[in-house]
């Protein structure tokens, strides 16, 4: 663990490239086939629904777990449960009419995996690494995620194009893959606080909420993608807008990964720490809210690729700003249940987001929908910018790892 290449990091990085391929391409698997089976938005949203519940309903558990056990045997337990899940909407996706309540409730037990997993992963990595490297590993850290979300898409395309239904046995042995990068991973054991258990359970929730950096870019993330998150309607924009089929599906699905390793790959070989890094947060957003918008007014392919790749862009670089707060300015013992408070956000955002579209779209119909989106994108963003004025001056992302310092955190 001496340096950025450990052989726990390489690992890690396989690790999340393995399961950033199984999640993509499950998730372009299931919107084009269950777009394809029901040919009804709803059938997406509730497939966002069944992915976000578990976030909720294991929220004060998962980041107590991550807390309390070894993290790296977290996420092998999880990788285990979500390629039971792969394995069971494979054998049931492989029927002529398959039943939809049982497809869901294996979505659901996927979900359960990834409540879990996500914050342990988030809170892995400053377990790993020295801290002064911290900021690179979390950009090579989503850049390998995007990277693995360029492929997986693409992939998936041509894979559901070739096999059809049987992509979901593919899908299953790269879930599985995940178990061969934790193995380098070793148990660390995390130092535990005295207290009152329910004090204890809520210790996540209050410490992000005392600091208005964390909350403030968590919020602000919440809101954007929440409202503006286009990803779930592809299937809907490529069959119905675009009028293409499932290979430019997966071009599509894969624009914004591209966007998001480019410039990953761009912040994590920078020599020097990342400075004005406030004003570059609120800079990206407001690329982000204008990337939704030209994407749903557009009836051309390549300019929706275009806007797509922007999205992604964007988003890595307001999401390495905001992972980098946290973990700068999270102690150690806390870092599980205030990477769960994370993963609660995020879920609700993209998750969320997606069953906020696929309704929406049902009603109003998919450009409008990802156009209001937009443009209520922008308007969070003044207000934010009102609300959490801390989050858009910050000059040093290390500056917050002093400030918990001298507070004695």
């Amino acid at each position: 663990m001496s340096g950025l290449f450990s052989k726990a990091f390489v690992g890690y990085l396989g690790a999340r490239i393995a399961i950033g391929i199984a999640n993509t391409m499950l998730t372009v698997a299931l919107g084009w086939h269950l777009y394809e089976i029901t040919g009804d938005p709803w059938s997406l949203a509730l497939v966002g629904l069944m992915q976000i519940i578990p976030v909720y309903v294991f929220f004060f558990v998962s980041g107590y777990v991550i807390d309390r056990f070894p993290r790296v045997l977290v996420v092998r337990v999880c990788a285990i449960v979500e390629t039971i899940a792969v394995v069971g909407i494979a054998q049931l996706l492989t029927r002529e009419n398959p039943e939809l309540l049982i497809l869901y409730s294996l979505v659901f037990l996927h979900g359960a995996g990834r409540a879990f997993h996500g914050p342990a992963l988030h809170a892995i990595v400053p377990n790993i690494v020295p801290r002064k490297v911290l900021d690179r590993a979390i950009a090579m850290s989503s850049t390998s995620w995007n990277a693995a979300s360029i492929a997986g898409p693409v992939v998936a395309g041509y894979l559901i194009m070739l096999l059809d239904r049987q992509i979901y046995e593919v899908i299953a042995v790269a879930s599985a893959a995940t178990l061969i990068g934790y193995l380098f991973i070793p148990t660390i054991r995390i130092p535990q606080e005295a207290g009152d258990r329910l004090k204890t359970l809520l210790a996540g929730i209050q410490y992000v909420r005392g600091r208005p950096v964390i909350l403030g870019g968590l919020t602000i993330d919440l809101l954007m993608v929440g409202f503006g998150s286009v990803m779930v309607l592809l299937p809907v924009f490529a069959a119905d807008i675009l009028r293409v089929g499932p290979e430019e599906l997966g071009l599509m699905r894969g624009m914004p990964a591209l966007g998001s390793v480019l410039m990953g790959l761009f912040l994590s070989t920078r020599r020097h720490e990342l400075t004005s890094a406030g004003p570059k947060l609120w800079f990206s957003l407001i690329v982000f809210a204008v990337s939704i918008l030209v994407f749903s007014l557009s009836e051309v392919l390549i300019l929706s690729l275009v806007a797509l790749f922007f999205y992604g862009a964007s988003d890595m670089v307001s999401v390495n700003i905001r992972m980098g707060m946290v973990q700068a300015a999270t102690p150690e013992q806390l870092r599980g249940r205030v990477a769960a408070v994370n993963m609660l956000f995020i879920q609700t955002s993209n998750e969320g987001g997606d069953f906020r579209g696929g309704a929406l779209a049902g009603l109003l119909g998919p450009v409008y929908t990802v156009l209001v989106g937009g443009v209520l994108g922008l308007g969070f963003l003044v207000w934010s910018r009102k609300k959490f004025p801390e989050l858009y001056t910050l000059n040093k992302i290390s500056d917050l790892s002093l400030q918990k310092e001298i507070a004695g955190t």
